[in-house]
């Protein structure tokens, strides 16, 4: 089925049309009257959203133009103008729905369906299955800010930096920012940096003729000859060796690379995007990383949050993850209310990746089609590591272990360590209280109201921890 989304903010029209085509439709964006009627008389559509102050004229005000080619077309109409007189406006073109912005964008898909099967006289029924969509998911301010920010680069080749906690989604940024932008039709070459042995890691970027070296036993192209007429996403930037960094900026600087061991200067055809988990000013104060290099990449910085400053979205990106599991062949899951408020309550240090992580486990082993509390409560425990008795009174070891697994990123190692700590030391406090919280606020020298409430964001019931003859 195929929707016409009539819409001149582009932010809004990506966020509208993934929510869309995650409902199974098909969408044409445009962002004109014009180009509207031009639409409608090419081909048949089950729906119409559409804005109501456009660059060229009112939507409401042409709505009698869509009627009179189809007059049965269901139409939805969505505007900024929240005012009583576009609302009645609205009521009077016979729309099938009207939502003033800002609107919930998963009601507005849901109404979306239910118009199309009405414009076509079937029945609407059941809840249908997350489809794929955009591949970032959010409807947090956090994610609207990314998603406007991914819509200035668009059509553009300006260099973007993309920054963030590892598992935040960097590389679905970048992959949104050429598969939407003017360049989709290339090629996309994603390179981790941090990944190729310093010694090979300018052959791999730049090529090498045959003979370069020890090995090479012909011509090589390299990554940025690779993404010719696309884009090249170089991840991990952080970690670039300094010598391949002075190359990088070369390259940058004169739109040319040199294979090595070769003589010809290469004309770049390319979009550079770059990532990294690290804060990279400290970096460029330890001496590790060049402070040109950081401006000629810094040209436009795309920050993505952490999983904790958008929790808003961990209920879709929990169904969205449940639905892929689903394609990929694990039992079909539904997710309660009360699971998901529990899963929004923990702390994900590996962000959107070990939601995700633990999503398609949960697909696996939950015992019922529908997921409940006590089901993620059971994987959660499994998944608690015990520590080793050889350890249990240092401190400090524990400490040094948890670093070295979790590698927090720079900055939110005080954050993220504190919330690791919380959870297991409240814990211990309720056990040795029996429950009692008024004893257990004590013991910690803590408010008994900043207890409550901080054992319902960590998801610690102190029933649990009542002794019971």
């Amino acid at each position: 089925m195929s929707v016409l989304l009539v819409e001149d903010d582009l932010s809004i029209a990506i966020v509208i049309t993934a929510a869309l085509e995650a409902e199974g439709f098909c969408v044409v964006h445009c962002q004109s009257i014009a180009e509207r009627d031009r639409l409608l008389e090419e081909g048949p559509y089950q729906a119409l959203v559409t804005d109501v102050m456009l660059p060229d004229g009112d939507g409401i005000e042409t709505i009698d133009r869509v009627r009179a080619l189809h007059p049965a077309l269901p139409i939805v109409i969505v505007s900024a103008q929240n005012t009583l007189d576009t609302a009645v406006r609205a009521t009077d073109t016979g729309a099938f729905e009207y939502f003033p912005k800002p609107f919930d964008i998963d009601e507005l898909a849901r109404t979306v369906r239910q118009a199309a099967g009405a414009g076509q006289g079937t029945a609407v029924e059941g809840e249908e299955p997350l489809g794929d969509g955009l591949p970032l998911v959010g409807r947090s301010t956090a994610m609207q800010t990314v998603f406007r920010m991914i819509t200035r680069v668009l059509r553009n080749d300006l260099t973007v930096l993309i920054l963030g906690e590892s598992g935040t989604g960097k590389e679905l940024v970048a992959e949104a920012v050429h598969n939407l932008g003017h360049r989709r039709a290339g090629p996309f070459i994603a390179v981790n940096t941090a990944a190729i042995p310093a010694e090979l890691i300018e052959s791999e970027l730049f090529g090498h003729e045959k003979g370069a070296f020890t090995g090479a036993v012909a011509r090589h192209v390299g990554k940025f000859e690779q993404a010719a007429g696309g884009t090249l996403f170089l991840d991990e930037i952080g970690d670039m060796p300094m010598q391949a960094q002075t190359r990088l900026l070369r390259a940058l600087q004169s739109g040319t690379v040199r294979r090595v061991g070769g003589r010809e200067e290469i004309r770049l055809d390319v979009r550079i995007i770059a990532a990294t988990n690290k804060d990279l000013e400290p970096e460029i104060a330890a001496g590790r990383f060049r402070e040109d290099l950081y401006y000629r990449l810094n040209v436009v910085p795309i920050l993505m949050p952490p999983l904790r400053d958008r929790r808003d979205d961990i209920d879709v990106l929990a169904r969205h993850f449940l639905q892929h599991a689903a394609n990929e062949g694990l039992p079909r899951r539904q997710l309660t209310s009360e699971a998901a408020e529990l899963l929004s309550r923990q702390p994900w240090r590996g962000n959107v990746r070990e939601l995700k992580n633990f999503i398609y486990r949960l697909a696996l082993l939950a015992r019922e089609d529908a997921i409940d509390p006590e089901s993620i409560q059971s994987l959660l425990a499994a998944e608690t590591p015990a520590v080793p008795e050889e350890d249990s009174g240092d401190i400090a070891q524990a400490v040094t272990r948890w670093l070295a697994l979790e590698k927090p990123a720079n900055g939110t190692i005080y954050q993220a360590a504190a919330a690791a700590f919380e959870r297991p030391l409240f814990a211990e406090v309720l056990k040795e209280t029996g429950g009692n919280q008024l004893r257990a606020a004590q013991a910690l020298g803590i408010n008994r109201n900043t207890l409550r409430k901080r054992l319902s964001e960590l998801a610690l019931d102190p029933e649990e921890f009542v002794r019971r003859s």
